[in-house]
């Protein structure tokens, strides 16, 4: 294969994302033309509605994943956190690349940290988890959606509309917004359990073996064996992208993982923790024995009650 043809949103952080992989796989590949396909999604058009009373978030994938089947591209380059743990007939996750700092990061202008934000302060966030984990640490806390790229999300912010706002630090790292923000702060993860997968690139592709070894070279073992056993825990629990799950494993240097996930009510009034460690030879099993573990203690019955909240 001569050219590679990643398909893209058109968002600031997307494209960085498909800059950074295009220039590694051409690195990796001597003589491999890798070019990129812009798209403008449904999920990009719509910024007036949650996501979750639209469709969730696959509508930043379904458009892109029509281009590939279409043969219009070859790839397309996703954070993992919105990649659905199922894919269609004839694509597949062909890589998932290091991690960047898997945390959710606290920003403001006036206020240095979730703690000095006043009573009744206004927080704007679009997911769930965040906004139960917010609201059981901060019941106080006014939670308004909040839509757009990241560029846009830190404008309404600084525009007085939110006293402050939660995004994924690894993006916000990737474009070098932090340094525009008074106060930049990410948020321990014992504090605030992340989405599945978030600060990984997930490379999605079409299901040829040609291609898929062409995209191999740039799989993270380490990142890889963490988001796997994420990624069951959440798929066990039956639960998408814009659902209130929070899961997050890590890998340690003698092969032992450890994976924390948290469900709830968006509300924040209930919220059910738990943990467990084991070995990275369970991938998946270790995911679903956490889940499982979970589901006994009532994960599922509150995930009901979580979805018609929503």
């Amino acid at each position: 294969m001569q050219e590679l043809i990643i398909a893209t949103r058109e968002s600031k952080l997307a494209l960085w994302q498909s800059e950074h992989i295009k220039a590694r796989l051409e690195a990796a590949h001597p003589g491999l033309k890798v070019t990129l396909l812009g798209m403008t999604t449904k999920g990009d058009k719509i910024l007036d509605t949650p996501l979750a009373k639209i469709g969730g978030k696959g509508l930043f994938t379904k458009e892109l994943e029509e281009a590939m089947a279409r043969g219009e591209a070859h790839i397309a380059v996703h954070s993992l956190k919105d990649v659905p743990t199922e894919f269609e007939e004839g694509f597949t996750l062909a890589a998932i690349t290091e991690r960047e700092d898997p945390r959710d990061a606290f920003l403001s202008d006036k206020y240095a940290s979730l703690e000095e934000l006043p009573q009744g302060s206004v927080v704007g966030t679009t997911s769930m988890r965040r906004k139960m984990q917010l609201l059981h640490m901060r019941p106080d806390l006014v939670i308004k959606d909040l839509r757009g790229n990241v560029g846009t999300r830190i404008q309404k912010m600084k525009d007085g509309l939110y006293d402050a706002i939660i995004l994924a630090t690894a993006g916000m790292n990737r474009l070098g917004f932090g340094k525009e923000v008074k106060f930049a702060k990410p948020l321990d993860t014992d504090r605030m359990i992340p989405a599945m997968g978030q600060g990984a690139l997930g490379i999605e592709a079409i299901d040829n073996p040609e291609i898929v070894s062409l995209v191999a070279v740039l799989k993270s073992d380490k990142t890889t064996a963490e988001t796997i056993v994420e990624r069951a825990f959440v798929e066990r629990l039956e639960g998408g992208c814009q659902v209130p799950i929070g899961v997050f494993a890590q890998r340690f240097d003698d092969g032992a993982v450890n994976v924390r996930g948290v469900v709830g009510l968006p509300n924040g009034k209930e919220l059910l923790f738990d943990s467990l460690t084991g070995n990275v030879s369970e991938g998946e099993a270790l995911g679903h024995r956490l889940a499982d573990q979970m589901i006994e203690k009532g994960a599922k019955e509150i995930l009901e009650r979580a979805y018609k909240m929503c």
